[in-house]
């Protein structure tokens, strides 16, 4: 299984609905018309009244157009009782064999996972949370990228470009947004504040899914740097984590003139030697405790976590069934890493811990209603990229190491990745949605990281 394969990204994929139920807005408030935004598929391309517009797809908007468009989510009635006709009607196989996960998600999870979607979440509710915040849309590259923008009230914010990975999506980032540009009101000082860029992934959630191939962590990265530059930032940072610290450092390596630094909860620090061993489960001698937790978690990952970025790297077209099952999607998802599931199964056993089961079910739900379930898998098919292989990275860079991410990034590797490295922590607790798990912790890094460079 090649390297590039650990684009893996997060604890959750997929997608499907019938498009033509979904329809998400681009319209003023004043005009009274939702559009629909997105081209995922032809039938999206429509509008939920009964009056006929057009839709300007990337192949009839003429390269000049850099307009920013604003936005707001809607899917109708009928999307969402199709989607609850669905789960309901699921045929679930026999349980397991096994007393423990070894054999994948457990049945008892997936079906308290699916009473709660069907019969005790709101997605009105995910849908006032989101138009609560200030959503656009704007063509790069001829793909229409969404985004969330919000400004600080205080007057030296920094502005920051948050980027998500897989199966995450926008929603992981929601909890960091007030944190981060009214620190005032969550323990922080005004020359702590940030102006917050949170965009959607080209084929994930309302960003339209590209029509052509190419579009990999490089290119991603180059259009977040016309996205900063259109939004009129001169001067600005990026975190990420998962396929977002991908396109963070490849942004990195572009290093455009306004990017000042960057911070990861995902590094990309292992050692070319310690990978390989990873592959066989056998550590070198010489390492320290915290080489040799790390190790072990990469082995553990290499010998069972990687089936699912396997298919997708290779085959992404091949999801149908998982696009046309909402709990067969939820359960592709969950099934990201060992760790992530593990918290999921406590979630939906009654122990909230980082995640609510209303955070789980609503980024499941909207890859269901915006159907970016291939969609999505094709970043894995585009990217050649070693995901945890130092890339080089040569700006300032700030890394905090969660215990139950996919390894641990020990000090010493991550000191000779990141030669400008201006901070690292060893977080107390969280994993791999860092900023949806531990907002607080994430938050608290990010100000002391980049306090030296406002």
């Amino acid at each position: 299984m090649t390297k590039h394969i650990l684009g893996l990204a997060v604890v959750f994929c997929a997608s499907l609905s019938k498009p033509a139920l979904a329809q998400a807005a681009i319209a003023g408030p004043e005009t009274g018309v939702t559009l629909n935004g997105s081209n995922h598929m032809p039938e999206m391309n429509r509008v939920d009244t009964n009056v006929d517009m057009p839709l300007r797809t990337p192949a009839t908007r003429t390269a000049e157009d850099t307009s920013i468009r604003p936005f707001r989510v809607h899917f109708s009635d009928e999307a969402l009782a199709d989607m609850k006709r669905r789960i309901k009607a699921t045929r679930y196989p026999p349980r397991e064999i096994v007393s423990d996960q070894s054999q994948g998600v457990q049945l008892a999870t997936i079906q308290k996972l699916a009473d709660y979607w069907a019969n005790n979440y709101d997605w009105r509710k995910t849908e006032a949370k989101l138009n609560s915040y200030p959503n656009f849309i704007t063509s790069i590259d001829g793909v229409d990228i969404h985004f969330i923008q919000v400004k600080s009230k205080e007057k030296n914010a920094l502005p920051i470009i948050v980027t998500h990975g897989w199966p995450g999506s926008i929603i992981e980032q929601l909890k960091i947004i007030d944190l981060l540009t009214n620190p005032t009101a969550h323990g922080g000082t005004a020359a702590d504040a940030f102006d917050v860029v949170i965009p959607s992934l080209p084929g994930y959630g309302f960003s339209a899914a590209p029509t052509t191939t190419g579009w990999d962590p490089i290119r991603i990265a180059k259009a977040w740097a016309v996205l900063m530059d259109r939004l009129g930032y001169k001067r600005y940072v990026a975190q990420g984590g998962d396929w977002g610290n991908a396109v963070t450092e490849q942004l990195a390596l572009l290093k455009p003139p306004g990017l000042i630094g960057i911070h990861t909860n995902m590094p990309a620090t292992v050692p070319p030697d310690i990978d390989k061993a990873a592959y066989t489960g056998v550590a070198p001698a010489g390492l320290s405790a915290d080489e040799k937790k790390a190790f072990d978690q990469l082995a553990s990952f290499y010998a069972h976590g990687l089936g699912y970025a396997g298919e997708m790297a290779n085959r992404p077209q091949t999801l149908y069934g998982i696009g046309d099952s909402p709990v067969g999607m939820a359960a592709w998802m969950a099934d990201h890493d060992g760790t992530s599931l593990a918290l999921i199964t406590r979630v939906f056993d009654g122990v909230p811990e980082g995640l609510s089961r209303e955070d789980i079910v609503e980024n499941i739900a909207l890859y269901w209603l915006t159907n970016t379930t291939v969609p999505s898998a094709r970043l894995y098919w585009e990217s050649k990229l070693a995901f945890f292989a130092p890339k080089g990275v040569q700006v300032p860079t700030a890394v905090t190491a969660f215990p139950d991410e996919l390894y641990q990034a020990p000090r010493s590797w991550t000191e000779k990745a990141y030669p400008k490295l201006i901070f690292y922590s060893r977080a107390p607790k969280g994993g791999h949605f860092a900023a949806w798990e531990q907002p607080q912790t994430l938050v608290n890094d990010l100000r002391a990281a980049f306090k030296q460079l406002r």
